[in-house]
């Protein structure tokens, strides 16, 4: 149970849900997001981010709620810090502390130049069955964090683009392509959002034939970009995520301040 929430809270994170972060100098941006299982309020997400000339931080929490938090206790701690490169937040290195009732576990990922570097795992996983594919050397160069990679500067190109993710653990493919726009508000912005579907494609670090992945790979996601004023980036401020139980949908509640 404890690692496939896990799946489900990180493919949250690598659909950029969990960060928008600014970038002037001295300036905190904040984010809130409401997490819900068709109708039902499952979780709740807040994050803040600064940027000190080009490099930058970003720090969130995860906590479940409503009927989640009647079977289990789940919450998380993630953050990262890395540097503006181009059309890229490049980290150098990404945390998540994710806790299910009374287990606990910690991700620690170092990347040089986009290069995976160190990874640590802790408690270490268990022996892996015989039908895991294995995270290869290869599979760790030029990859992005979960927390920052759909976080776009200004002048990027949103979608179309295949997003390369590591998680510490599994990775992975995120593929955007274009549906459009439109108009989106909450607290703190109001204007039109970029549209992509989202594809997921597994490359290593899961274990084949499984369920939950198989039915990620069957279906599309949808998330919408918006502009963070004053800042000239592009994060997400809506998604939604099929699962086998009904849709997940991850909206904005605040964005920016």
């Amino acid at each position: 149970m404890l690692r496939r929430s896990r799946s489900l809270l990180l493919l949250t994170a690598c659909l950029g849900l969990f960060a928008t972060p600014a970038t002037t100098a001295g300036i905190r941006h904040l984010s809130e997001y409401d997490i819900s299982l068709g109708v039902l309020p499952i979780a709740r997400a807040s994050f803040s981010s600064e940027f000190d000339r080009d490099d930058y931080r970003i720090n969130g929490s995860f906590k479940s709620s409503g009927l989640v938090s009647l079977f289990s206790d789940i919450s998380a701690d993630t953050s990262v810090n890395g540097a503006i490169r181009g059309q890229r937040l490049q980290a150098r290195a990404y945390s998540l502390i994710y806790r299910q009732d009374r287990k606990t576990r910690r991700y620690e990922i170092r990347y040089r130049n986009g290069d995976v570097v160190s990874t640590s795992v802790d408690p270490e996983p268990k022996a892996r069955p015989s039908n895991w594919i294995p995270v290869s050397n290869g599979d760790l160069r030029s990859v992005l964090d979960p927390l920052s990679g759909l976080i776009f500067p200004e002048g990027a190109k949103i979608c179309p683009s295949r997003l390369p993710i590591y998680d510490g653990e599994s990775r992975l493919d995120l593929i955007l392509s274009p549906k459009g726009s439109k108009p989106f508000s909450t607290k703190g912005f109001s204007g039109d959002a970029i549209v992509c579907e989202v594809r997921y494609v597994p490359r290593s670090g899961y274990k084949q034939g499984r369920s939950d992945i198989e039915y990620l790979k069957s279906v599309s996601m949808e998330v919408w970009f918006a502009k963070a004023d004053k800042v000239n980036v592009y994060a997400p401020v809506y998604a939604r995520i099929p699962t086998k139980v009904g849709d997940v949908y991850v909206t904005a509640v605040k964005y920016g301040g």
